[in-house]
């Protein structure tokens, strides 16, 4: 017989009438923009004429602002407690209030909360003020106008699609898609050599430590693909890359071309579409990859594969691990946080990372995306 797989979420709410202004609420890391970006897309499809204003983090006008894309605007978020944590954070603080008085003014009318379970975020999208308000709702958070139950074992492009139904807008695709700038194109061009090998991105970070693939294993993968031709390069920002990168190029005996710190986002996406292949561990950066249209490995944990995996796997494989007790204590993870950050995915094989990547170099031409 042959198998049926699943639809795309169907809208569940009726489309709202007469409406000019939405706002989107998603103030977190690159990777949740990323997987944001189906729904986005399906409510612009839903209300092309709409103006879609994106509530983001201070990182998010960098990348979003003059590229095309399902938004129109770009508003950074004050610090909010549980949306954007940040010292001093409270609901009512006056920049809070110049922020929501602004916000009314827009005259809003819809507004999603695409951020998380609502316990937080939803009392802040319900204060804009819009007609129609829509979100994810868990256990003990207060209720939009339209919501639907946070399930913590749903994939987040799904997720966010089913609240993009609440408003009737129906999926155009299940894939993460951002466009390139010619900005972007050319930051990769100003920083990556000529050469007829193809170019591998390695991103050796994540925001979890317990995330992170151990600097040893990516340099053995750097010798293996070196070998084989390719061209490595190493991405990434912030001190923990740092000292990731400084690891690989010690272990390793390949020639490295160390770009990290040395990008902005437009520039990270860049370099990433000019690369044949990405490795990296789950992170925004690996997400990245997948939404300018280059194939990736990528090193996860099992639950969290769940949530933030790739849909597909033609151009995109896994490398996982399934382990949940801490290797310094043996707390069981999925229960507690027990303060140690040792890695739970330092058992993933370099040899399934490595078998691939290698297949994955054979299978197809250099993933280029057009400037827009």
């Amino acid at each position: 017989m042959p198998r049926s797989f699943p639809p795309p979420p169907a809208a569940t709410g009726a489309l709202v009438r007469e409406v000019e202004r939405i706002a989107v609420l998603r103030a977190n890391f690159l990777g949740d923009l990323v997987l944001t970006l189906p729904a986005l897309a399906a409510l612009r499809a839903a209300y092309p004429d709409a103006e879609v204003t994106y509530l983001g983090a201070p990182w998010h006008p960098q990348l979003l602002e003059g590229r095309p894309g399902p938004w129109d605007r770009v508003v950074v978020v004050p610090p909010w407690p549980g949306v954007r944590d940040e010292p001093g954070a409270a609901r009512d603080g006056a920049e809070v209030r110049r922020f929501l008085a602004a916000q009314r003014r827009e005259g809003y009318d819809l507004a999603l909360q695409l951020h998380g379970g609502g316990g937080n975020s939803n009392p802040l999208v319900a204060a804009l003020g819009a007609r129609v308000t829509a979100g994810a709702r868990d256990t003990g958070a207060p209720a939009l106008d339209r919501w639907l139950p946070y399930a913590h074992d749903q994939h987040e492009v799904l997720r966010c699609l089913e609240v993009a139904g609440l408003v009737g807008a129906v999926p155009v695709g299940l894939e993460p898609r951002l466009a390139l700038t010619p900005a972007d194109v050319a930051a990769a061009d100003a920083v990556l050599p000529a050469g007829t090998g193809p170019l591998v991105a390695l991103h050796p970070g994540a925001q979890d430590p317990r995330r992170r693939w151990p600097p040893a294993c990516f340099a053995a993968v750097t010798d293996a693909l070196a070998a084989d031709g390719a061209q490595v390069v190493l991405v990434g920002s912030g001190a923990d890359d740092r000292r990731a990168a400084d690891a690989i190029r010690a272990a390793s005996s390949a020639p490295l071309l160390d770009l990290v710190g040395r990008l902005t986002l437009g520039g990270l996406a860049g370099v990433l579409a000019r690369c044949r292949l990405v490795v990296a561990d789950d992170s925004g950066p690996r997400h990245l990859a997948g939404a300018v249209g280059t194939a990736t490995v990528g090193v996860f944990l099992e639950r969290n594969l769940l949530n933030a995996g790739p849909l597909t796997r033609r151009r995109h494989r896994v490398a996982v691990s399934s382990r949940t007790d801490c290797p310094v204590c043996g707390t069981d993870q999925r229960r507690s946080r027990c303060g140690h950050d040792a890695s739970l995915v330092a058992d993933v094989p370099v040899e399934t990372v490595l078998a691939a990547a290698l297949d994955l170099l054979e299978d197809g031409g250099p993933a280029v995306s057009p400037a827009a």
